[in-house]
């Protein structure tokens, strides 16, 4: 009898044993079976020889190029940061080296230049310092703008001394020295107002002060080997302390460049 309970229980418990072992590994297989559809158990050997290689070149690359971009814009954005001074800072250089701290208005534009008079005598920024400068930037072989914007400052310059006793020195400085020699540039403004200044320079003096005054100008080439400068034509009314506090377009007319310009004069006084 007691052999006849022991064979039972032994079918038994071997009877669960047996069902719960294929329970496990029918529980394995179909978790295998998932892994296997959703192909995750991959071997990492076969990716790196075909897939993962090239892809994990391009993933380095593109940030490469994105953070070599970026750089460049930065570069770019801190090397025209340094002329200019944001409102209410308080500048140590007041661009003519007149040894003044002035808290400035807006960014800085201008800065120091050394260039070449109709006189052939160099002058440089420090010779304004003490006087208001109604300043240009031309060239002599403009076929339309040039001259009216001459003309303008003339009459302006006139009238300001003339009607309101204002003193204001009209200086011109050319974006086509090859051409616009001392003794050329003297010849042309004299047929304007004896009393414009022309300046002229090195190509390299030239493009310096046209970058510190933020003054675009490009070369445009023209049929027969002649061409012309595209400019914006800026003209700039710099205070005695050579900043610069008013710029005026080609929009403008003698009776309002001369009434704009008595403003800030009189505005200081």
């Amino acid at each position: 009898m007691f052999v006849a309970r022991r064979l039972h229980l032994s079918c038994k418990y071997g009877a669960a044993n047996i069902l719960r072992g294929k329970r496990i590994q029918s529980f394995n297989y179909s978790k295998s079976t998932k892994r296997s559809s959703g192909k995750t158990d991959v071997n990492p050997q076969l990716l790196i020889g075909t897939q993962t290689y090239p892809r994990s070149r391009l993933r380095y690359a593109a940030p490469a190029l994105v953070l070599g971009f970026t750089g460049f814009i930065g570069f770019l954005h801190y090397n025209d940061e340094r002329r200019a001074v944001p409102k209410g800072i308080t500048s140590s250089n007041s661009g003519c080296g007149c040894g003044s701290n002035t808290t400035v208005k807006g960014p800085i534009i201008g800065g120091p230049f050394t260039l070449m008079s109709t006189q052939n005598k160099i002058v440089t920024e420090k010779e304004f310092c003490g006087q208001w400068v109604l300043l240009y930037f031309g060239y002599s072989f403009s076929p339309d703008v040039g001259p009216e914007q001459l003309k303008m400052m003339s009459t302006a310059v006139h009238q300001l001394e003339s009607n309101h006793d204002q003193k204001i020195l009209p200086v011109f400085v050319t974006l086509d020295p090859l051409r616009d020699t001392p003794f050329h540039l003297h010849a042309y403004l004299k047929e304007f107002d004896s009393r414009i200044l022309g300046l002229t320079g090195s190509a390299s003096a030239i493009r310096q002060m046209a970058q510190e005054y933020r003054v675009y100008f490009k070369k445009v080439q023209e049929d027969g080997g002649e061409y012309l400068v595209g400019t914006c034509h800026n003209m700039y009314l710099l205070n005695p302390k050579m900043e610069v506090v008013r710029c005026f377009g080609v929009e403008y007319n003698p009776a309002d460049l001369s009434r704009e310009v008595l403003k800030e004069v009189t505005s200081v006084s």
